[in-house]
């Protein structure tokens, strides 16, 4: 017969580092065992332990749960409704269906839309220290053309920008603007005042500048008493009009100037838009003047 061998476990001792040891016991020898555990995990659990029951006591563990997002929700969404019913019995199938929407007969239609039109455009001009009144003297005084001046062509580059040139330009009357473009010359200052571009006179006194560098008797619209830049109308004791061209030319006037002398005349007592446009109506009957003789070609806007 074999011998049997008894086997005593002795109790754990613990060391300085952390570690604790097991040691098994037999008959003749003795077998250690070790299983190590070390020092710093055991105070990690002891603060991760610590650390939840504070925020237990705090409440952030509730607190934390209220702050997620609630779960997003999906709103089905459902088609509305068409005028005309999916069933239809066989009675009605060769029966056109009926249209139950509201519309405005043709002719009541477009004037609505005309006079819609008309009123979106409006024109504001803050009142200056001196009233702002113009007499006949001062209509005839105002330019024509017989030729349309194209816009933001003359002193622009390829790109539709302005050429800017403090050297070898010429600053405007009007805008204030040194370019290098082709300038007016007074025939009777021949001051600085008298040199505007040509976007500027055609824009703002409807006179194109090639035809009134050939015109020996051409005067500039600070000799005639009509300047319409801002620091004249400042002089004046009117407030600048800032740019209205657009707006204007949408009245059915020529120009700026045309503008202000024939909707402020002495005697007419106009006031607001509505005897704005009445001057507008009548100047497109009566006089060949206040039309556009063309259609405003740009350089931008073939640009795209």
């Amino acid at each position: 017969m074999g011998t049997r061998t008894r086997r005593t476990d002795s109790p754990s001792s613990d060391s300085e580092d952390g570690t604790f040891t097991k040691t098994a016991k037999r008959e003749g020898d003795t077998v250690v065992q070790s299983s190590s555990s070390s020092h710093y995990e055991q105070i990690r659990e002891q603060r991760m332990k610590e650390n939840a029951e504070r925020m237990q006591k705090l409440g952030l563990l509730n607190l934390s749960l209220k702050l997620k997002k609630p779960p997003r929700t999906f709103v089905r969404k459902i088609a509305s409704p068409t005028n005309q019913s999916e069933r239809r019995s066989s009675r009605l199938m060769t029966v056109p269906p009926v249209d139950y929407t509201f519309k405005l007969p043709k002719a009541q239609y477009q004037e609505k839309s005309s006079s819609k039109r008309k009123k979106e455009v409006v024109i504001y001009i803050a009142e200056g220290t001196k009233p702002e009144v113009y007499t006949e003297e001062h209509e005839k005084l105002l330019g024509d053309c017989e030729t349309d001046w194209e816009l933001f062509v003359d002193g622009y580059d390829e790109d539709g920008d302005r050429i800017y040139d403090p050297t070898k330009g010429e600053k405007c009357h009007q805008c204030r603007r040194t370019t290098v473009s082709q300038m007016t010359n007074c025939n009777k200052c021949e001051l600085p005042q008298g040199m505007l571009c040509g976007d500027c006179l055609y824009t703002r006194y409807g006179e194109n500048v090639t035809e009134a560098d050939f015109n020996l008797n051409w005067t500039c619209p600070s000799c005639r008493g009509i300047c319409n830049c801002n620091i004249c109308r400042r002089k004046n004791g009117w407030m600048p009009t800032g740019n209205i061209y657009n707006k204007v030319t949408k009245l059915g006037f020529k120009s700026v100037a045309h503008y202000l002398i024939k909707t402020r005349r002495l005697g007419k007592n106009m006031e607001g838009s509505d005897a704005e446009n009445d001057v507008a109506q009548e100047m497109l009957e009566t006089s060949p003047d206040s039309t556009l003789t063309g259609q405003i070609r740009t350089r931008r806007a073939f640009r795209s």
